[in-house]
């Protein structure tokens, strides 16, 4: 059975950081590529980062230079450092994996107050 937990969702202020995890269990972790998308209410998803099997990554234009993806393929984890958060980050943070098959976790709620 396939499973994404994301953690480390919170209430921070303006300025801020904080660090998302998601741990894959039942899929070959090393093969998949991997991204978080958000959902804020009234809104559509969207992808926030995404890495890929050969560590490239890519951001929406919103969160570069002050996100961070990266993958820990011996711990089956995706990370999502996001640092000078602002109001606007405010939402459900969601863990994608996609190779043969798309996994979709739980979501974590991240709220930035101003």
């Amino acid at each position: 059975q396939v499973q994404l937990v994301e953690s480390g969702g919170g209430l921070v202020q303006a300025g801020e950081s904080l660090r998302l995890s998601c741990v894959a269990s039942g899929i070959k972790f090393r093969f998949y590529d991997l991204g978080w998308f958000r959902q804020a209410p009234g809104k559509q998803r969207e992808l926030v980062a995404y890495i890929y099997l050969s560590h490239r990554t890519q951001y929406s234009d919103s969160v570069k230079g002050r996100f961070t993806i990266s993958r820990d393929n011996t711990n089956n984890t995706v990370y999502l450092q996001m640092n000078n958060l602002k109001a606007e980050d405010t939402a459900v943070y969601y863990c994608y994996s996609r190779y043969d098959s798309e996994h979709w976790g739980q979501g974590t709620q991240v709220t930035v107050s101003s």
